[in-house]
């Protein structure tokens, strides 16, 4: 590949007209990637994950999972439906009955089962815990599950994936003695800013959700206040190793069950939200009678902490589609490098080179059909990492003639290099710049 084909891929590219380009809103995003879709027929606030969406999701799966288990956590599978009763027991029926399904009567007969979709994963989590007598040697249990909810949302306020009827969400609950809590949200806290750091995501502050002054909430004030000191000593901790970190305290903002702390971000809208948190629960351990058998053979009350690194699949993926542009890292992206065939006659070998590329664990697509320059357009459109061009040239040195998006840099390498540089990207779960 000579010089000025380079050159001309450059320009190619950077010649995509302003209308074309995607804006930062996920929907907009979603569809010039291929990700997600929605049908009328299936109904509003239930996307249908494609292709190229699904690998976005499997790898944020993962990277979660393996998250979970360097955590200390057990992978645990619960069901979507359960009685009413249970949500009654739990306090979430009481609440939240409004923003949940309607209950599906299974018989007519006083007393058949009335079950309902769950719009939270931590009462089954519960009844996995008192399903055995637990020693205060086991503790801390750590049950993680990434697992489907669902909200009643009405359909104006259903919003691409950043507002649906099912969430399926990075959920783990830890069942913990008092004298454990501050080690298991340090362990919590250290998780969340290691995933943000490898996702790339800048953490706007961290929130203290603190107890009001009103009495709607559960357990006593001394409680509370011991929790919320046990919290702020692992912030003062977290702010000791990360100064820069921006840490407040929000009087009002816990929920009724327990005080939190909520990591806060900036989207690309420029407003703030939560997306990840650490939140006691006094109120489950007294509903369910969640207990462990203490060093002197008492049964002593646990404390259960909901936490969840990642958020839901759904809000990640459209808060990172949107900060970045689209341009995800390279270990998240559905297309790797895309491989351009300058020529019919270059077809054959490229789609040779992609087979031995797909070996070493790339997602690689071959695009041979039209102009060069619309074939790098539609890959820049849809937020492939890299373009590979394949000519005489490189046929001759078993080369690629590569470019990244959207930096621009470009080199000539040989095939074998490229394919071990970025698996190694990949393994490691690297940012760009992916080329010297």
């Amino acid at each position: 590949m000579t010089e000025n084909m380079i050159k001309d891929i450059t320009e190619d590219s950077d010649q995509q007209p302003a209308r074309d380009r995607p804006g930062r809103d996920h929907r907009d995003l979603g569809r010039d990637m291929r990700l997600f879709t929605g049908s009328a027929i299936v109904g509003a606030g239930l996307p249908l994950w494609l292709p190229a969406g699904a690998v976005i999701r499997r790898e944020l799966e993962q990277y979660a999972h393996e998250m979970a288990v360097r955590t200390g956590c057990q992978e645990v599978y619960s069901p979507v439906l359960a009685k009413r009763e249970l949500f009654g027991r739990s306090g979430h029926w009481a609440k939240f009955s409004d923003d949940m399904f309607p209950v599906m009567e299974l018989g007519s007969r006083p007393g058949d089962d009335q079950l309902v979709l769950r719009p939270a994963n931590c009462p089954h989590h519960a009844m996995i815990y008192a399903a055995e007598q637990h020693s205060y040697r086991e503790l801390p249990i750590r049950y993680h599950e990434l697992a489907p909810m669902f909200r009643a949302e009405r359909s104006g306020v259903l919003a691409g994936l950043s507002r649906v009827r099912q969430i399926d969400l990075d959920d783990t609950h830890v069942f913990c003695r008092p004298d454990q809590l501050a080690a298991e949200v340090e362990l919590a806290m250290g998780g969340v800013l290691e995933a943000y750091q490898v996702l790339g995501i800048r953490i706007h502050q961290l929130r203290l959700s603190r107890r009001g002054t009103g009495d709607g909430y559960l357990g006593s004030v001394d409680r509370w206040q011991q929790a919320e000191d046990e919290l702020r000593s692992v912030l003062d901790g977290v702010r000791g190793e990360h100064p820069d970190l921006e840490i407040v305290e929000a009087p009002g903002e816990a929920a009724f069950y327990g005080p939190k702390i909520d990591v806060q971000v900036i989207d690309a809208r420029g407003q703030e939200e939560t997306l990840s948190t650490v939140q006691l629960d006094f109120n489950q351990p007294e509903r369910f009678d969640l207990c462990y058998v203490a060093a002197d053979g008492s049964r002593q009350q646990v404390i259960m902490i909901h936490r969840g690194l990642l958020s839901s699949m759904e809000r990640m993926m459209a808060f990172l589609l949107e900060i970045t542009e689209g341009w995800l890292p390279l270990w998240l992206a559905p297309v790797q490098l895309a491989l351009l065939p300058v020529a019919p006659a270059h077809h054959d070998h490229a789609y040779r080179l992609a087979d031995r590329l797909r070996r070493a664990g790339l997602r690689i697509r071959v695009d041979g059909d039209g102009t060069l320059g619309s074939r790098i357009r539609g890959a820049r459109r849809g937020r492939n990492t890299l373009v590979g061009v394949i000519g005489d040239a490189e046929i001759a040195s078993d080369s690629i003639a590569v470019q990244e998006f959207p930096s621009g840099n470009r080199q000539q390498l040989p095939a074998g290099e490229l394919a071990d540089r970025l698996a190694a990207a990949v393994a490691e779960r690297s940012r760009a710049p992916y080329l010297d």
